[in-house]
């Protein structure tokens, strides 16, 4: 079965460009984030009249938020071009210096996992963002030179899922940071009235919070569902559009639960709760337990279930709280009912 939630893990062409029809083109399209939504269009509108570069601009917040959509938003609003690079990909100064060396005036700069970048090229970056100057070495030893190297302005837009690791003098070049939050249902059943306009899908109210319901408060999940539920429309046909019925069948055969869970979260939880009777159990061992790397449960499996209450981490390790044994159908054991309590 496809895995509905959100990975780093690239998506084909065909996702790519349907993920990319969907994004909102301006602030006023874009659903949700409504603070920080107006702070960006200050900003912007700040820029414009003075007609200058907008401030460097740090996003952060959980994958599927629309970080990467933000950026191409400040780049439209803003008349000027955007070029999108990640932070893995920038793994020497020279890499970066070969980047900003070739941005035209005004242009806008989007790397995405900005904490991923080589520590040369972050050190690299301050001066640019700065000054819009770097110092190129040429030579070795003694013999080196430093050569100044000025560049056009730009704005850069940052993104990142774990801001804490940003050093501190990188963060503290950027002119506004803005942490996204997870959304809430009626905000999600929005973007899903929205997508289901786009891709031609009738879906009465009752099938959009439903779609919302499982959406774990990402609005790229909620996309990635609205499209699996399209396609069990095509292939079953129904002249009544994408009913609750539908909608349940559809999300049952990707193995999505009521509540957003998919096979790995309740493989994880089934583990932690029958396997090492609720725990603690360290992160290794759980990873073992269920065939999975543990970097894997600990940045895409963990959080939400984390958020939502059925694990707690303490200083022995992962354990299982009563919500956990309540969506399974299980009785709850006193020590997690006390643990639960302090």
């Amino acid at each position: 079965m496809d895995d509905l939630r959100d990975t780093a893990e690239p998506e084909d062409e065909v996702e790519l460009a349907v993920e990319g029809a969907l994004r909102p083109q301006s602030l006023a399209e874009f659903v949700g984030q409504q603070k920080v939504r107006g702070q960006l269009q200050l900003l912007l509108d700040a820029a414009k009249i003075q007609q200058r570069p907008a401030d460097h601009i740090l996003l952060s917040g959980p994958p599927g938020l629309g970080k990467t959509t933000l950026a191409m938003i400040v780049a439209h609003e803003s008349d000027r071009p955007l070029r999108l690079s990640s932070g893995p990909a920038i793994q020497h100064a020279g890499d970066l210096a070969a980047l900003l060396s070739s941005l035209t005036p005004g242009e806008v700069l989007f790397i995405d996992e900005i904490h991923r970048m080589a520590r040369s090229a972050e050190e690299m970056l301050y001066l640019a963002m700065e000054d819009f100057r770097i110092d190129i070495m040429v030579g070795k030893g003694a013999g080196a030179t430093s050569i100044p190297l000025d560049l056009s302005p730009f704005t850069l837009v940052g993104a990142t899922t774990r801001s804490g690791l940003l050093p501190n003098p990188l963060r503290d070049r950027f002119g506004f940071t803005a942490h996204l939050e997870y959304y809430e249902p009626g905000e999600l059943e929005r973007v899903i009235e929205r997508s289901a306009v786009m891709l031609d899908v009738q879906l009465p109210p009752a099938a959009r919070a439903e779609i919302a319901k499982r959406s774990r408060g990402t609005p790229r999940i909620s996309n990635r569902l609205l499209r699996r539920v399209r396609d069990y429309v095509i292939v079953h046909g129904s002249d009544q559009g994408a009913t609750m019925g539908i909608v349940d069948a559809a999300l049952d055969l990707y193995d999505v639960d009521s509540i957003g869970l998919d096979r790995l979260d309740r493989a994880v939880l089934d583990s932690l709760v029958r396997r090492f009777r609720g725990g603690p159990v360290g992160l290794s061992t759980l990873a073992v337990a269920v065939g999975e790397e543990g970097e894997t449960i600990e940045s895409v499996v963990e959080p939400y279930l984390v958020r939502i209450g059925f694990i707690g981490r303490t200083p022995r390790g992962r354990i299982a709280m009563p919500e956990a044994y309540e969506h399974l159908g299980l009785p709850s054991p006193e020590s997690v009912l006390r643990f639960n309590d302090l």
